[in-house]
């Protein structure tokens, strides 16, 4: 994580671009140390976020042009996975993508988004306010904490 905070608001956008994908990596961790070695809360939150935002884009076009298998073999992704992101989509409906910041359920939810072909407006809007939120409060308690 240390590599992405030396570039910077760079760093933070790739960091929260590829943490948006299926890698396992904590864009949160970069926001606070940056915040912390003083760079613009304003301009790290939106950097953090259109990283992010970009990278549930990212998967949403995987959901929409490949196909399920590819999806599966690529991302390794299991059929259990899947089902419950499904469903959870299913159940919770268009409102389940301001949760595609969550841990573990997030990028399968902006998987299936794409499979079942969500209109992108929509898409986008509610990812990004989702997201938004997340970096917002990650980064006010960042400041009250420290």
């Amino acid at each position: 994580m240390d590599s992405f905070a030396e570039l910077g608001y760079f760093g933070l956008f790739v960091a929260a671009f590829l943490a948006a994908t299926i890698l396992p990596l904590s864009s949160e961790v970069v926001l606070s140390t940056l915040l912390l070695n003083g760079l613009s809360p304003i301009a790290l939150v939106i950097s953090a976020t259109i990283g992010n935002v970009l990278g549930s884009l990212t998967n949403y076009a995987l959901g929409y042009w490949a196909s399920l298998e590819v999806i599966k073999k690529w991302l390794k992704i299991s059929e259990e996975e899947f089902v419950r992101a499904e469903r959870r989509f299913v159940k919770y409906g268009l409102f389940s993508l301001c949760f595609a910041w969550v841990p573990i359920i997030g990028d399968p939810i902006t998987l299936v988004a794409g499979i079942l072909r969500i209109r992108l407006l929509w898409f986008v809007v509610l990812v990004t306010a989702g997201k938004l939120m997340r970096y917002i409060v990650v980064s006010y308690l960042t400041m009250q904490v420290y």
